[in-house]
């Protein structure tokens, strides 16, 4: 049994294995592996006695699943109405060129990730750019290279 079984099952056990675990599980499993693989959706279709089809379907509904590797700091920017008539999109172009990765990719390093959406809900913010939980308001070109630094 490799370390991320053992990792799984000792997620699995701290819940009860019904169908309406699977969102919390799922949640867990993310948080611990960095992301969803096919062998961990599989382990828990398994426990919960669920189809893995629901299991893949659950988590492809919600962006907040990954089903490969993450950057250590996710950039996500909302290319929703406001933010993209704001600059959203070449907000994504200079990201894209800076990092070196499209939408979508993750960085060689396992530094950065990078993907839109089509709102985070904060339309009077726009545009927003957000770096793993903390939102980034009113984001201009002239920012980016600040924000990849941290500042």
């Amino acid at each position: 049994m490799g370390k991320t079984d053992v990792e799984l099952k000792t997620i699995l056990e701290k819940f009860e294995a019904t169908r309406s675990e699977l969102i919390p599980i799922l949640q867990a499993a993310q948080s611990s592996l960095g992301y969803l693989t096919n062998d961990t959706m599989r382990e828990i279709a398994r426990y919960l006695s669920i189809p893995e089809s629901q299991v893949y379907g659950v988590a492809s509904f919600f962006e907040r699943f990954s089903f490969s590797r993450r950057g250590r700091r996710e950039i996500t920017v909302c290319c929703g109405t406001a933010c993209y008539v704001k600059g959203a999109r070449r907000l994504v172009d200079i990201l894209e060129s800076e990092l070196g990765i499209r939408c979508g990719d993750t960085t060689p390093d396992l530094e950065y990730s990078l993907k839109q959406v089509a709102c985070v809900g904060a339309c009077a913010l726009a545009p927003v750019v957000l770096v793993n939980e903390d939102v980034h308001r009113q984001m201009e070109p002239g920012k980016v290279k600040g924000l990849l630094a941290g500042e």
